[in-house]
């Protein structure tokens, strides 16, 4: 009895769509070595933590309230005392894959993938394995070089930049380079996508699902 309940996985899952959480539920209630509890929220997620953490993992809706970008993530992994927390989202750019990844987190589960592999994927994060997704390890790895692009990784994050609106002093400031080398990086991607600039370059990568 104490050896199975030493094995069970204790999962906390946060998101604020219903209708993800009850499926989720509903089908991790049929795995024997997983128990899960489900909030709406990234507080309600804090204040389960708190309360009856740490959990063996932790995953987090990318966008639900409370997230604030990828802050939400570095709050739930030190309200779950250091232990496994992971990010579910449909859809991550390169840049969040990379920002998951550089923040300590457990990995990122797809809500548009199947649910056959999920029980798996729980119990290789809770294990302190790294868990991405095939085609977002793909996707990273093709990053620097995007096919037809021949991107720098430099200039795929001063793209990224680029689409979030900033400023060549900004986006400078955001990768430690001087405002003329941010200049450069842009004269070049919009050369290497065939645009004249910038606004078209986001434009251009966003057509590509670069970013």
């Amino acid at each position: 009895m104490n050896e199975q309940q030493t094995d069970t996985i204790r999962l906390l899952i946060a998101d604020d769509h219903a209708m993800i959480l009850e499926m989720l539920q509903l089908y991790l209630n049929g795995v024997s070595d997983i128990t899960v509890e489900t909030v709406p929220d990234l507080p309600s997620a804090v204040r389960e933590l708190d309360k009856s953490g740490p959990f063996d993992l932790v995953l987090v809706d990318l966008d639900m309230p409370g997230m604030d970008g990828l802050s939400g993530l570095s709050k739930a992994l030190e309200h779950n005392g250091g232990k496994p927390v992971g990010i579910l989202t449909s859809s991550p750019s390169p840049r969040v894959v990379e920002e998951v990844m550089a923040l300590g987190g457990a990995g990122i589960v797809l809500k548009t993938a199947s649910l056959k592999n999920l029980a798996n994927e729980i119990r290789f994060m809770a294990g302190g394995g790294r868990y991405l997704p095939i085609e977002l390890v793909e996707k990273r790895q093709s990053t620097s070089d995007e096919s037809g692009t021949g991107l720098s990784k430099r200039e795929f994050g001063v793209l990224e930049l680029l689409a979030e609106g900033m400023p060549n002093r900004d986006i400078g400031a955001a990768l430690t380079l001087a405002e003329p080398t941010v200049k450069m990086h842009v004269k070049s991607i919009c050369k290497k996508l065939g645009v004249s600039n910038r606004t078209q370059a986001v434009i251009a990568a966003r057509d590509r699902k670069l970013i």
